[in-house]
């Protein structure tokens, strides 16, 4: 059984506090779906009937006006095909990369109670996922 991952354990989330905060950064995202969305007992959208990728699309739309706000923005998206280097039984459904201007940003995000409100259609939403933070790099012809 392969372990699945929705939010960073502690050390991965320090590890990221630990780095430099005024540069700016990208996260990159991969998404696998739950098939029926698991919301908490009690809250508003608990026992709907919302599919996983439903309930992301909530998340998008709550959380939208926060990320734009702190300056995040998406520089790329897409759907996943095929697993070309990796495990065979891994599949993503949706993958995209979320630009901040700094780590501060993302902190500012994370930290908003708003957002925090809006978290919980993520949750609901996700199997599995991953989230990296990588720093930017020159771009161009080669590799």
């Amino acid at each position: 059984m392969s372990e699945t991952y929705i939010d960073p354990s502690p050390a991965n989330f320090q590890a990221f506090k630990d780095l430099p905060r005024d540069e700016p950064i990208h996260m990159l995202n991969l998404l696998l779906y739950r098939d029926l969305a698991e919301y908490p007992e009690g809250h508003e959208h608990h026992g709907n009937g919302w599919s996983g990728r439903r309930a992301y699309e909530e998340y998008g739309k709550t959380s939208g006006p926060i990320f734009r706000r702190v300056g995040g923005e998406i520089v790329w998206r897409g759907a996943f095909q095929t697993m070309v280097t990796g495990p065979d039984d891994k599949r993503w459904h949706d993958g995209f990369v979320a630009q901040y201007p700094n780590a501060g940003a993302f902190f500012e995000m994370i930290k908003d109670p708003d957002y925090q409100q809006a978290v919980v259609n993520r949750t609901a939403a996700l199997a599995d996922s991953r989230l990296m933070r990588f720093a930017q790099g020159e771009a161009g012809e080669g590799f």
